[in-house]
């Protein structure tokens, strides 16, 4: 991989992130706030690299991840694993390092909402969790035992992985807005969830 810059691991993150929507450069660069031919320039290298695949619709070329490419897959659980080191606030990343070392019930964490807008200032604190029925009763205990040491309230959205699926296609908004936050636990798992 070559150097990473910010602007692709928006762009890229982006496009993971929101499944609902088709990127091309001009949708793309308003969501990322850079210039249509700065994002062009980054969808057209990541395309040959074979990280994105592109398709044509008339005069625009959409760009989607190539979830085939076990390189792309690479690249993205570490973009993920990124994001998740650099934190927008101080409050965000001790979260982020409370699931890591207390839930381990889960597949998949997901921190988003106010937390990463707000930090300190935040009511309280949204969090995706994906596992089993199996061990729903046991995430939820861990989840009671870091309630216990936190100040913050938090508000745990539980699915399965079907769950997730099943709602990432109905275009259930409260899904769609909790995937894109940071990831703190399940790299590969929400990489696997978002190929179909």
């Amino acid at each position: 991989m070559k150097d990473i810059t910010n602007n692709e691991m928006r762009a890229m993150l982006t496009i993971l992130k929101s499944p609902e929507i088709e990127y091309n450069a001009n949708n793309l660069s308003k969501a990322i706030g850079i210039s249509s031919m700065g994002t062009l320039k980054i969808l057209k290298r990541l395309n040959r690299e074979n990280i994105l695949v592109s398709k044509e619709f008339g005069k625009a070329i959409f760009y989607r991840i190539n979830f085939n490419s076990l390189y792309a897959r690479d690249y993205l659980k570490f973009l993920l694993k990124r994001e998740a080191e650099n934190p927008p606030n101080v409050d965000s990343k001790v979260w982020i390092y409370d699931i890591r070392s207390k839930i381990k019930n889960a597949d998949l964490a997901v921190l988003f909402g106010s937390v990463l807008k707000k930090g300190k200032e935040a009511n309280d604190v949204d969090i995706l969790f994906v596992t089993d029925q199996e061990r729903l009763n046991n995430l939820k205990k861990e989840i009671e035992d870091l309630q216990l040491i936190s100040k913050k309230k938090m508000h745990p959205m539980f699915q399965n992985e079907q769950d997730i699926k099943d709602n990432i296609k109905r275009l259930d908004r409260p899904l769609l807005s909790a995937i894109k936050g940071i990831v703190v636990l399940g790299e590969e798992k929400i990489i696997e969830v978002l190929a179909g």
